[in-house]
């Protein structure tokens, strides 16, 4: 073991009384479920079930989404399993509330503390564990190697900016990183980054997203939203962050003495942030209605707000136009296969190296378009409103990019199954 995992593991160990402390703060800022808070200190609130029990650990809402078809395939086994899935934020544990299936079950991730980790990993006595993407957690993956748990890194993603940064890590994350029985990355360049920094059974099997099951809509909300909105106009803002707000209110300025009755749609990526949100749009001297508090849009309102958890499915289904959020200020991106699966015209800012092969795939198929400020995005929604044709062009392209990629789950599921079948 490294020195610089030696130390962390011992400043965790002692650093219980901070950690707590956080912990009350993040309840405070509404950040943590207080009902729930026992297991971010590995106290389960379920029993194990009896049988096999693979654990799988994505981070939040997007990794979440895009196990859920990997969780429906190893239930499908004959052999008598279930599957924990831990997540570590309270929208991501409202997310799969609804959409896990039946022999799933939800916990909280354990803060990385040795003692928690421990008392986690004693209740569920995993069969094998599977992680999503690229969140790595010292005492964890240390203490899972002790107990022989074989471990699978999937979905991994890799900027070389990130990779610049883990290689400070040296020795501690090639440590880490050769605990993994197997690492599947989302790009030929991101498996070759995870061997340079150690994961020496990395391999390209493309975006597990691309698999992931489109997000539901309840046909009679739909029904009921499109009627409110009848033939006005409209666009959605999806996954909003500071500062994509006031960029979509630019937007609505801009074009709504062209297009009468134009409906800005605002979907928030952090719901708890409304009422900042809402005194954006009145500050801008605009009206508003909600989902929370009004449940569809008002006819006198030129802004919808959704601040709501687990309903993107509904607003991508009613709006053609959609501009994937956190593109505009270092964050990223947002998954724009989503709205590429269900028939959108899909707008981004410049960042999107969170997603950089589903952009660069969707923009070479002409499925989506770049914009860098408010100004190119109100002529870009301009354009796809005053030719809708277009849209449905783009719309199309787009649905075939990811259905031309929707075979990953295939790939991930035999190295899987292969990594669970030698553990046996």
């Amino acid at each position: 073991m490294s020195v610089a995992i030696a130390l962390y593991r011992t400043a965790t160990n002692l650093g219980g009384p901070v950690i707590d402390t956080l912990l009350h703060r993040r309840i405070a800022a509404g950040r943590e479920d207080p009902d729930r808070i026992g297991e971010r200190r590995g106290i389960a609130s379920r029993a194990r079930p009896d049988g096999d029990l693979i654990w799988i650990h994505a981070a939040s809402v997007g990794e979440a989404n895009s196990c859920l078809r990997v969780i429906e395939r190893l239930l499908r086994d004959p052999v008598k399993r279930s599957v924990l899935l831990t997540t570590g934020t309270v929208t991501s544990a409202k997310m799969v509330e609804s959409r896990l299936p039946d022999g799933a079950i939800h916990q909280y991730y354990p803060v990385d503390r040795g003692l928690w980790v421990r008392r986690f990993l004693d209740h569920w006595r995993p069969d094998a564990a599977i992680w999503v993407e690229s969140e790595l957690w010292p005492n964890m993956i240390c203490e899972a190697s002790k107990r022989a748990i074989p471990l699978a890194l999937i979905n991994a993603r890799m900027s070389e900016r990130s990779e610049r940064n883990w290689r400070l890590g040296g020795s501690a994350v090639r440590h880490l990183l050769s605990r993994f029985s197997v690492c599947l990355a989302q790009t030929p360049q991101e498996a070759d980054c995870f061997k340079r920094l150690g994961a020496d059974n990395a391999v390209y099997v493309g975006n597990l997203k691309y698999s992931a099951v489109p997000p539901p809509a309840d046909k009679e909300d739909l029904s009921a939203l499109q009627a409110a909105v009848a033939d006005r106009p409209v666009w959605l803002a999806a996954s909003t962050h500071p500062g994509d707000e006031a960029l979509a209110l630019d937007v609505h300025r801009r074009l709504s003495a062209d297009y009468s009755g134009l409906l800005t749609v605002i979907a928030l990526r952090h719901p708890n942030r409304f009422e900042e949100v809402a005194s954006l749009v009145t500050g801008a001297g605009l009206s508003f209605s909600s989902r929370n508090r009004d449940g569809k849009p008002s006819p006198d309102a030129g802004v919808f707000i959704v601040d709501t958890v687990g309903e993107m499915g509904l607003f991508y289904r009613l709006c053609p136009i959609v501009l994937v959020c956190g593109t505009f200020s270092g964050l990223g991106g947002h998954n724009p296969i989503e709205p590429a699966m269900l028939d959108c015209a899909i707008l981004h800012g410049p960042d999107m190296r969170n997603f950089a092969a589903v952009a660069e795939d969707l923009e070479k198929a002409q499925a989506s378009l770049v914009v860098r400020d408010s100004e190119e995005t109100a002529k870009a929604v301009s354009a796809l409103l005053a030719h809708p044709e277009q849209g449905r062009s783009m719309a199309t392209a787009a649905r075939q990019v990811a259905a031309a990629n929707e075979n990953v789950i295939e790939r991930v599921m035999s190295h899987i199954d292969k990594m669970i079948a030698e553990q046996r």
